[in-house]
């Protein structure tokens, strides 16, 4: 019996196993990759939005970060739930969906993007005009897609993360 994605209590599939139908699936490395790029682009938007705010406003540095960390969020599970409710999802059972397929993936992206981007000397400081910056940038997320792309595989191989997207989508 497969779980309807219409029922309210659908979104615990993403606490609950998901029984012989994603569990016994090989997760296959394509399927964690393509939902790490969907993480990157979220978490991208999200980054390069909040430090052009934050740079714009006068935020301070560590203000900036946690606005491009929050809106790295936003936009993560905002792209998820489009796609959620494409399926006939009620919004706030796929709300539920998007903030447990996404949370982890997003989380260990942003760590490792910023973490990364501290570690690179003068990256920081740089501002939004200087090339050190955008490089760091580019060079941080392109890490922490790699770093993260492990992390989903084995989210979805124990049935959460997305792999109760990718269920909704083919119920």
């Amino acid at each position: 019996m497969s779980p309807n994605p219409s029922h309210p209590l659908f979104p615990l599939a993403f606490w609950i196993p998901l029984g012989g139908i994603v569990r016994g699936m090989k997760t296959s490395w394509s399927t964690a990759v393509s939902a790490t790029l969907h993480c990157l682009t979220g978490c991208a938007i999200g980054e390069v939005l909040g430090m052009v705010i934050g740079t714009a406003i006068g935020l301070p540095g560590w203000g900036t970060v946690v606005l491009a960390v929050a809106l790295a969020f936003v936009f993560g599970y905002a792209l998820t739930l489009r796609g959620v409710l494409k399926t006939g999802l009620a919004f706030g059972a796929a709300l539920k969906v998007a903030l447990a397929a996404d949370t982890a993936s997003i989380a260990v992206m942003e760590v490792v993007d910023n973490a990364v981007m501290l570690l690179v000397p003068g990256a920081m400081e740089a501002g939004l005009a200087g090339l050190l910056f955008w490089g760091a940038l580019a060079f941080s997320l392109a890490v922490a897609f790699v770093l993260t792309v492990p992390v989903n595989r084995w989210l979805i191989s124990r049935g959460k993360g997305h792999a109760v997207v990718h269920h909704a989508h083919h119920h």
